[in-house]
């Protein structure tokens, strides 16, 4: 049986190499590239069932990537794996990709997240609260 294969983009080499290595358990890291320009091109070309992507890159953000590759190939998933914890950049994020996972949770998280993506269902980090009630815009999450 064929792994998921997932694409990787992330702009700090010691951060990439352990997202690699928390995916590579469970998937086949196809690619690990460090800019939104270099995402689009990989993404195309190597047509990955998941991308996994930071938002702040040089030149080209993650999500403005991520919207280039759902316009051209809206099959392949998204999942933002990003330090910013901001409810309204997540809810930019999951207008285009199918998760939002914070960089200090990806530990216990990031898997569960491309799975999610694999099933086209959403995912958002604990916590930022539900996804339901990020996308009503709730301001905070549940106590």
């Amino acid at each position: 049986m064929n792994r998921p294969r997932i694409l990787l983009a992330e702009d700090h080499p010691h951060v990439a190499e352990q997202l690699r290595r928390l995916l590579a358990g469970a998937f086949d890291v196809v690619g690990v590239v460090v800019h939104g320009e270099a995402l689009v091109k990989a993404a195309l070309r190597m047509k990955p069932d998941v991308v996994v992507t930071d938002i702040s890159m040089p030149g080209m953000d993650g999500l403005k990537a991520a919207q280039e590759i759902a316009l051209h190939q809206p099959s392949i998933g998204i999942v933002f794996v990003t330090v910013h914890d901001d409810r309204a950049l997540a809810r930019k994020a999951l207008a285009v990709g199918h998760g939002y996972v914070l960089k200090n949770s990806a530990g216990e998280e990031l898997v569960d997240a491309v799975n999610a993506a694999l099933d086209s269902r959403p995912f958002v980090s604990a916590s930022l609260g539900s996804v339901e009630a990020l996308m009503r815009g709730a301001t905070a999450p549940p106590p």
